[in-house]
């Protein structure tokens, strides 16, 4: 993983995100054991390690540029999938105390071994739908902070994730370049702002991150039923 170790460090050192050399090689062990594990079931499209340095490591690491994440701060990462960027956070803010939210349980039983690789024995795995979860008493407005990278429009973003937020929170929304759908009902209705929004570029790419803040407790009709965000988003 040598083109991977060169490349993560490169991009870190440009963004000033602090890194040392044991954070490096648990993210290489990482990103190897990615690889592995890839090849028997789908877990990514990027096979690349230079790619996988960028595309997954360091975009998964830019809150760290933007947003102050207090030292034991909470954070719920909404679809996380291969585990970005909850992992990822995890291996560079130790601190940070992280639950991990998927909706298929292969990738959940692959988080489970992959923190049994890397050595870590604190991150919370939830196996279930966004929609299901959030009516869960021990999660739903249990978080100082909520993450997702996510292809779904950030409507549907909001609705999975602001009802994990405690009042206050702020939902942290990793997005490409474009947004077609206009957030604002959502916001009105699940009574949030969007706090900020930097851009920026990545490995070529030009990325977005949303920042979005709540201000008052999540109605209890959010979120909706299951599939119903996307099927109707707000």
């Amino acid at each position: 993983m040598i083109a991977f170790d060169l490349t993560l460090r490169e991009t870190l050192a440009e963004r000033n995100i602090p890194f040392d050399d044991d954070r490096i090689a648990r993210a290489a062990l990482y990103a190897a054991y990615l690889l592995d594990e890839n090849q028997k079931m789908n877990l990514t499209a990027i096979v690349d390690e230079r790619e996988i340095a960028v595309k997954h490591f360091a975009d998964s690491l830019a809150p760290l540029n933007y947003v102050d994440l207090p030292k034991g701060a909470s954070l719920a990462d909404i679809g996380t999938g291969a585990g970005f960027p909850g992992m990822a956070l995890r291996i560079f803010r130790p601190d940070l105390r992280i639950t991990l939210i998927d909706a298929l349980k292969k990738r959940c039983l692959f988080l489970e071994r992959l923190c049994a690789e890397l050595d870590i024995d604190d991150v919370d795995i939830r196996w279930g739908r966004a929609e299901e979860l959030a009516r869960d008493d021990a999660l739903r407005e249990r978080f100082d902070f909520a993450a997702a990278r996510a292809v779904s429009s950030l409507p549907v973003l909001l609705e999975y994730a602001v009802p994990f937020l405690s009042v206050g929170g702020r939902f942290l929304a990793l997005k490409g370049p474009a947004e077609e759908a206009s957030p604002k009902t959502a916001l009105t209705a699940l009574a949030c702002d969007i706090e900020a929004e930097h851009r920026y570029g990545l490995g070529g790419d030009e990325r977005r991150l949303i920042v979005v803040k709540k201000k008052a407790p999540t109605a209890a009709k959010y979120p909706r039923r299951a599939g119903m965000p996307e099927k109707r988003p707000l």
